[in-house]
């Protein structure tokens, strides 16, 4: 059962709040990585839900559940490969790639989606880290798009906290949610309730849930903050030509 979320408005303009949303992202940034031993131990230990729970209640009000935890990390590595990477049929249950979801590429090809993702990275100055396997992470990747929105969310709290106009940061928030995370965690959510993993950990099962219902949370307060969501990848109704996806949206 997923846990209720609700936004806290009075908060919605504190340095503090765009902090702990920062957290709550870059936390669950970690949990759809590839599985170390370390983030298995901070599992079992109590002390990734003593992290999450702190942010996730200075986010939105409520305290987050402790789920039980796999018996070991072999059960939690397997877990994760079974929903994620390689399950029955050797497909993944629920892809952790946008670009791996015909409803998200939205008519266009992978390469032209890739591209139109890879802008927001540029624009900010990030790239994709260097996984384990000393591969670039794909851009698309549940765990780097999530990276991305704690990486906006550090700028608003840093504008924030000098008395500067966030509005730039928050467009890209509500149009990276809007457009690429939000229905990624959604399809990712969806397929794991259709097709439940019985080896996934609890703690992760119960993250993808709860993130996919607070990124609909956020996209609203966004859309009130700084307007709705445009979307360029839609089909154009106007002769006049589209905008190009890289152009400087966001201030």
């Amino acid at each position: 059962m997923s846990v209720a979320v609700k936004s806290r408005p009075p908060m919605g303009d504190s340095p503090a709040r765009a902090r702990a949303k920062e957290r709550i992202w870059r936390l669950s940034a970690l949990a759809f990585g590839h599985p170390s031993v370390e983030f298995f131990d901070a599992v079992a230990s109590g002390q990734f839900h003593e992290a999450f729970s702190g942010a996730w209640g200075d986010a939105t009000g409520a305290p987050w559940p402790r789920m039980p935890v796999s018996p070991d990390f072999a059960n939690f590595e397997a877990g994760y490969i079974s929903a994620f990477l390689h399950g029955q049929g050797g497909k993944p249950v629920a892809a952790l790639l946008a670009g791996d979801h015909e409803d998200i590429l939205a008519g266009l090809t992978r390469p032209a989606f890739m591209l139109n993702v890879a802008a927001f990275y540029k624009h900010f100055g990030l790239k994709p880290a260097t996984g384990d396997e000393g591969k670039t992470d794909e851009p698309d990747h549940l765990a780097s798009m999530l990276e991305m929105m704690a990486v906006l969310c550090h700028f608003e709290a840093t504008a924030l906290a000098q008395g500067k106009d966030a509005s730039g940061y928050r467009r890209a928030q509500r149009d990276f949610l809007c457009r690429y995370l939000g229905p990624t965690l959604e399809a990712v959510a969806g397929l794991l309730r259709r097709h439940p993993v019985t080896l996934l950990d609890p703690t992760i099962s119960q993250l993808v849930q709860d993130l996919s219902a607070w990124a609909e949370i956020q996209i609203n307060e966004l859309e009130v903050r700084v307007g709705p969501f445009n979307d360029p990848d839609a089909p154009k109704t106007s002769s006049v030509s589209a905008e190009p996806a890289a152009q400087n949206l966001w201030g």
